[in-house]
Parts: C-alpha cells; sequence; structure tokens
C-alpha cells in the first residue's frame, strides 16, 4: 500500500497524532481553545508542575499544534488551528475515500 502523503507530511501526521494521545497534552489543548496561556498560568489550571508541563509544551510545539508569543520574560501559548486542520483533513479523506466494509462478524457478512 503506497501513501498519497510526502515523507515530510507523513512525519508532521505522526507528530500531531502522537502530541494528541496524551491525556495532559490533551487539557493544554483544551485549555488553548479558549485563550492563551503563559506557563505558569497553565501550571495553576492543570496542577502540574513547571517541569512537567514544559516537556508537554515542547512535544505539541514540535508537533506544530502551539504558536509561542514572547512578551518580556513570559512565553505566551496558543493553538495553531492550521496543523490541527491539517490532522482533521486526514482522517476526514478516509471518510471520504475509503472503502466501507461491514464490521467483521456482522449479520451482513456472508
Amino acid at each position: 500500500m503506497t501513501s498519497t502523503y510526502a515523507p515530510a507530511h507523513q512525519d508532521a501526521l505522526v507528530s500531531g497524532f502522537h502530541a494528541l494521545s496524551d491525556p495532559i497534552r490533551m487539557q493544554i489543548l483544551e485549555h488553548l481553545r479558549h485563550q492563551e496561556f503563559c506557563v505558569g498560568e497553565l501550571c495553576e489550571e492543570l496542577n502540574v508542575t513547571q517541569s512537567k508541563l514544559s516537556f508537554h509544551l515542547k512535544v505539541l510545539k514540535d508537533a506544530d499544534l502551539v504558536y509561542t508569543r514572547h512578551e518580556g520574560r513570559w512565553i505566551y501559548y496558543s493553538l495553531n488551528l492550521a496543523q490541527l486542520i491539517h490532522l482533521e483533513e486526514y482522517i476526514a479523506d478516509f471518510r471520504r475515500h475509503a472503502q466501507i466494509f461491514p464490521p467483521p462478524n456482522s449479520e451482513h457478512s456472508a
């Protein structure tokens, strides 16, 4: 089976879905859905240590799922909706182009 995506695009998809696979990172994205936050604010909101949060923010940033904005000594994080749309489009492509088979052991299988 061959992919319709270039290797660089596949890497971006893999890192994006990997980043979405952790509950803490999902909580971070849920908070960023409403507004941008700095690390200290997110630590308070999520009740996690700064070192733990920084690790998860790095994963999200490496996956291009968040933007950073520097203001003085603070770094603010916000969602990169364009990358989330790319992940969504990849999943939607299955719905549009994949052949649908009945589930195994269903009454439709012969």
